[in-house]
């Protein structure tokens, strides 16, 4: 049988994932000749051999591709036999139109976990170690091709040995380019105030002491700094929250991997179900919302009046060296400052941590990029994201569309990420975070660009919100480049549709704290009905003013009065020396109105005394879920009225409930989110009989509330309707951009 010869050309993630090498191995086994190269964003092949070999090798190319590959084939065109002698990885080569698929950072596997662990390997204890299938990507990679040379390993010439394995088609770290060795790759420095600075093995050694000894260690690790301290310490931990300062705001927990699901550290303290359980060992290693244990012995304050802990395992060998050493749990929060982006520079970090942490454990392999921790809850039956990061973003989503140009989206203020798309193609960033402060904006000014860099691609236009005084929308206004606003509670529908790849007209709700509506109010608790570039408004809560304006997010209190003088209800425990805020109130000044559902709840947690002023977003409606009554109760059938052509949902009935100090607290917080969830549901099921709704959907970020989400599900299920959530954005704000470009793409396509 004559030999056979194929080129192929494959797309989708294919670099920085032990794509080549493994395509190496593959052809060896099939005894076939040739080539592998990586072109831009793809992988070229040219095969020889026999035909049924050749048919092997290309089933295995896509069907055991290595487990973090996502390879698309492209092009598979027969060719005329070259006299190949042995097949053979050539050097990267240019491509005119990369199609870029850039992998996000991956755990340490077991493979390079068992030779960090084994005192005879000379990687014994080494916190860089990583292989072809693991380590970290998106923080290190400064360009494609992935090559050594374009990631922040440049400066860390190979050893011997390791050159050796890094050229041999047989060993785990062929061409495995982050590749290093306690000889030639990065190294740990301990800096303590006012003492010698410790290197190596003795700064770890030093850093686990001193986390024994109840002190705050700020730890680089791999697309930030992270805050540790002893998870078990309420000292440590109040030390923490005062000085960081946090006074209330949950904080992660690291737990050490042990039993042969490696989590039965964890489950001492936390009562994972299958689902969290699932995810907490995944390959992403996110942190994961997780039930408390009565009897843990964690320390109260690391999530004070809720019951669940933010949680995650090790992903990186220095925190599983730091973990197995410590033996035991250790808070693991961002090193930032008031919601900033985390920290990944050494300099920067030494200066703004240094009244945080009594100690930084630093090292010398340099983050290009912030990739803060991913965040997950369950949720209607399903693990959602909260926050997108490091091991899951940048994110690679479709588009209901295909763009006629290059399009960047630049989210919102608060939870900020940002969307690049071209064709029908679109990237999430991972979390950036506030964009108030400086270093905010600054970051966010990078990730816009480094987008752009890596992908090669230019925008041509920019995406903003439709609320001016958002520092994304003034930056995309100052930019020079075209910018189209869209408003803030389409892009939230949008943004679910476009992740369904939806199909005629949905009916979604859209409850937030506040965004700007199209009449100029604060809406947040809408319903729009259409599909991305035709939505329109049915559904609203029964609008309220918000004295104080932008107060109101972080003191509840005033969502409170404002709901009692709305409705002339008295409030027995309202604060005193309101009279001029009343005043101001009535005349409409500083008051804006609002539609907000998330309002509503941060008035419900102060009218039963759980929080009066907030130390950060969301605690309000966190708190009032807590301590709701898991057992199910009756709801108020809250009335619905039409105004001015809307169905309008009216919370004033829920004040008596909730001033009902007779009655047991946990049932009264628990009928609240019934109510509202009838209410909804009540509603879709009266738009559902006058319209043809394909979908009903919930977005915006008072659905991350498990109870009211699943109330809703049940509810609408009662009525034979079912809900849409979303599943791979967050359904707050961090999956804004993502939505700003559905509804851009829909509006930009449509024929003039």
């Amino acid at each position: 049988m004559s030999p056979q010869a194929q080129q192929l050309r494959l797309g989708g993630r294919v670099q920085g994932v032990g794509f080549r090498p493994f395509v190496y191995r593959l052809a060896q086994r099939h005894r076939l000749t040739g080539w592998v190269r990586n072109c831009g964003g793809e992988v070229e092949i040219w095969v020889e051999g026999e035909a049924p070999a050749l048919t092997l090798f290309c089933h295995e190319l896509i069907h055991s591709a290595p487990p973090f590959a996502r390879p698309q084939l492209l092009t598979d065109t027969a060719q005329a036999p070259h006299p190949y002698g042995h097949f053979e990885i050539h050097p990267s080569s240019p491509s005119a139109e990369p199609l870029i698929h850039l992998p996000p950072d991956q755990f340490a596997c077991d493979d390079c976990l068992r030779e960090m662990r084994d005192p005879s390997d000379r990687r014994h204890a080494y916190p860089f170690i990583n292989c072809t299938q693991c380590g970290p990507r998106y923080t290190l990679i400064a360009a494609l091709p992935y090559d050594r040379a374009a990631t922040s390993m440049a400066g860390f010439p190979l050893c011997a040995d390791c050159a050796r394995e890094y050229a041999d088609p047989a060993d785990r770290r062929f061409h495995a380019e982050p590749l290093a060795c306690p000889r030639c790759g990065p190294q740990l420095q301990l800096h303590t105030p006012a003492a010698p600075q410790q290197e190596g093995m003795a700064a770890l050694a030093a850093t686990v002491a001193a986390l024994r000894a109840g002190e705050i260690v700020a730890v680089k690790g791999v697309g930030g700094y992270h805050l540790l301290c002893d998870a078990g310490n309420e000292a440590a931990v109040a030390r923490l929250r005062q000085r960081k300062p946090r006074p209330h705001k949950p904080l992660a927990v690291m737990f050490p991997e042990a039993g042969a699901e490696r989590l039965d550290r964890l489950r001492e303290e936390l009562r994972p179900d299958p689902l969290e359980a699932a995810l907490l060992t995944a390959p992403e290693r996110p942190i994961v919302l997780v039930t408390r244990r009565p009897e843990s012995r964690l320390a109260a304050a690391i999530a004070p009046a809720l019951n669940e802990v933010g949680a995650m395992l090790p992903y990186s060998p220095l925190h599983h060296l730091l973990l197995e050493r410590f033996d035991g749990p250790l808070v693991a929060t961002s090193g930032n400052l008031g919601g900033e982006p985390v920290l990944i520079d050494n300099d920067e970090a030494q200066l703004r941590l240094a009244q945080i942490a009594d100690r930084q454990l630093h090292h010398n392999r340099p983050i290009l990029r912030p990739a803060d921790d991913a965040l997950y809850r369950r949720n209607a039956g399903q693990m959602r994201p909260l926050r997108l990061g490091r091991g899951v973003a940048p994110l690679e989503l479709p588009l209901p569309q295909r763009l006629p140009e290059p399009l960047l989206a630049v989210g919102g203020q608060m939870k900020n990420a940002v969307a690049l798309a071209w064709g029908e193609r679109c990237v999430l960033s991972p979390h950036i975070g506030d964009l108030a402060s400086p270093r905010g904006l600054a970051v966010f000014e990078r990730v816009v660009a480094d987008l752009q860099q890596l992908y090669g691609v230019t925008a041509r236009r920019l995406i903003c919100d439709a609320h001016p005084g958002y520092s994304s929308s003034r930056w995309a206004a100052r930019s020079g480049l075209p910018w189209s606003p869209v408003y803030h509670h389409r892009a939230h529908a949008a943004g679910l549709y476009g992740e369904h790849a939806g199909q005629g007209d949905w009916l979604i709700f859209t409850w937030d704290g506040v965004g700007l509506g199209e009449d100029g109010t604060l809406w947040g608790g809408e319903a729009l009905l259409g599909r991305p570039g035709g939505w329109r408004r049915v559904a609203t809560l029964r609008p309220f003013r918000l004295p104080g304006g932008e107060r109101v997010g972080r003191e509840p209190w005033r969502a409170a009065l404002a709901l009692c003088w709305e409705s002339a209800h008295p409030w027995p425990a309202a604060p005193a020396d309101t009279a001029l805020l009343h005043q101001a109130w009535a005349r409409g000044l500083n008051a804006p109105q609002s539609s907000a559902a998330g309002r509503l709840f941060d008035a419900a947690a102060a009218l039963l005394g759980l929080v009066n002023t907030a130390s950060f977003e969301g605690q309000g409606p966190m708190y009032l879920e807590a301590v709701a009554s898991a057992a199910a109760v009756a709801p108020l059938a809250l009335p619905i009225t039409q105004q001015g052509g809307l169905l309008q949902l009216d919370w004033a009935p829920l004040l008596p409930l909730l001033l009902a100090d007779t009655a047991p607290l946990a049932l009264r917080a628990a009928r609240f989110h019934a109510s509202l969830a009838w209410g909804a549901a009540e509603i879709a099921a009266q738009l559902a009989a006058r319209h043809p709704i394909s979908a009903i959907g919930a977005s915006g970020g008072v659905f991350q509330n498990r109870l009211l989400t699943e109330q809703l599900a049940t509810e609408l299920a009662n009525r034979g309707l079912s809900l849409k959530l979303a599943q791979a954005i967050p359904c707050n704000d961090g999956g804004l951009a993502y939505g700003q470009l559905c509804e851009a793409a829909a509006t930009l396509s449509a024929p003039a």
